[in-house]
């Protein structure tokens, strides 16, 4: 807590408005962090999963190999893995887009909370990580 120089007195007043502001602000940069943590996993493993689809396009079709449905392994050919790959694609694609929409969303109601509570308080609040 960082006190005013002496003689100073503080002039902005703090209502029960500003103070949800506050708050909502606190909770949105929490919320965007935590997406970022699934935006950056799911990014990741989109990421293994192209790996894998380009190592398996080496291998023949007919072979068979293992390939992990919940928590076992279940040998497949070479073609229904890639089949279920792509839709694991597909499926962390939208994934992807979805948490970069919600990011989106979050970063604008932060910007319009900053710029208001800025305006307010001016340098007499920090809304910087």
């Amino acid at each position: 807590m960082e006190l005013l120089p002496e003689g100073q007195k503080n002039t902005t007043e703090v209502t029960w408005e500003d103070q949800k502001k506050i708050n909502s602000f606190s909770t949105l940069i929490s919320k965007k962090d935590s997406l970022t943590v699934v935006y950056e996993k799911n990014k990741q493993e989109k990421e293994y999963l192209d790996d894998l689809t380009l190592e398996l396009e080496l291998v023949d079709e007919d072979d068979k190999l293992s390939y992990k449905i919940g928590d076992s392994f279940v040998l497949l050919k070479q073609s229904e893995i890639m089949e279920r790959l792509e839709k694991d694609q597909e499926l962390l694609d939208s994934k992807i887009s979805e948490s970069e929409s919600q990011i989106d969303t979050i970063d604008q109601e932060l910007a319009s909370l900053k710029k208001q509570l800025y305006a307010k308080f001016g340098n007499a609040i920090n809304l910087e990580k």
